[in-house]
């Protein structure tokens, strides 16, 4: 939280973040299933099974970390300082994570991830410093 940031601009803001996020994933979802229900070749076919299998994780951990922004919403309003680093990290842990799986999934190598698959892991490191500093600032 920088000078400028009270509990309720934060709140505020994580409340847009999660929300239009889980709009997004939302649609992303839609868009997965509208690949499935019209046997696009380019998701459906045996050779694509990572593909599918990594844009259904963006689009799973794309829902559960908007759904963790908006608790955190509640959370940071809740408290009188909210912890320093929890807000950026966790919002750099919503854009690396499912955005790693995403662009892992566009270009495949065999039944390996693409490059973009190295996101992933700083998005997860994001996401336990942004857990573990609204846990330690709940004490």
């Amino acid at each position: 939280m920088n000078g400028l940031d009270t509990p309720s601009s934060l709140r505020t803001r994580h409340l847009r973040i999660g929300w239009w996020a889980l709009f997004v994933f939302a649609l992303l979802g839609v868009s997965l299933e509208a690949l499935h229900g019209f046997k696009v070749a380019a998701y459906l076919d045996a050779s694509n099974e990572p593909r599918r299998l990594l844009w259904r994780l963006a689009h799973a951990h794309g829902i559960g970390l908007s759904l963790v922004h908006i608790a955190f919403a509640f959370t940071a309003g809740a408290m009188p300082s909210p912890p320093r680093w929890a807000s950026p990290c966790l919002t750099g842990a919503l854009l690396a994570m499912p955005a790693g799986f995403f662009l892992g999934g566009l270009l495949p190598v065999g039944g390996d991830p693409g490059a973009g698959i190295v996101l992933v892991p700083l998005g997860a490191l994001l996401l336990l410093v942004a857990i573990g500093a609204t846990a330690r600032g709940l004490r």
